[in-house]
């Protein structure tokens, strides 16, 4: 409906966000971190927070006429194995990621609060299959800066200090 109008519409498709690792802090002390992303070795598009709001911010700033569909995503796309490394520079010990079999996810999601699991769990297999990603590819999104490594320092950081 908005490509019928003649006000300018832009849409941010932002990836996985970087900061979903916050979830995983403790775990990573411990030196393993469950995994839903897999296979463990599969990347996917991933953004920092602060990215897609920059990108929000200059696209109020830009002008533009029709729709506007911007793909962000990081610096490169990253894996749970990616994950688990990142946080092991961070914490500078050894951290690896463990798969969390699917049988168990929807148990799991309903025993942390969640009534209505199942899109959740679409989402992430979504992510695992390859059937979510950019229309446009990898090669034709927007990337910005914000590497992994950095988030996961600074969430390492952030849950040291509470």
């Amino acid at each position: 409906m908005l490509r019928t109008t003649s006000i300018p519409a832009a849409f941010l498709r932002a990836a996985w966000f970087m900061e979903n690792a916050a979830w995983d802090v403790e775990a990573a002390r411990k030196g393993v971190i469950p995994s839903f992303l897999q296979p463990l070795d599969h990347r996917i598009p991933m953004v920092a927070a602060g990215d897609i709001a920059r990108t929000a911010a200059e696209l109020l700033g830009e002008a533009w006429t029709g729709v506007r569909i911007v793909e962000l995503e990081g610096p490169r796309r990253y894996s749970a194995n990616d994950i688990a490394a990142g946080f092991a520079v961070a914490l500078q010990r050894p951290v690896q990621a463990e798969v969390v079999p699917h049988d168990q996810w929807e148990t799991l999601f309903r025993s942390q609060g969640m009534k209505q699991p199942t899109p959740r769990i679409r989402m992430i297999d979504g992510f695992n299959e390859g059937w979510i990603d950019f229309e446009s590819g990898e090669a034709n999104s927007r990337k910005e800066r914000t590497t992994l490594e950095s988030v996961l320092r600074s969430l390492v950081m952030s849950n040291a200090n509470s």
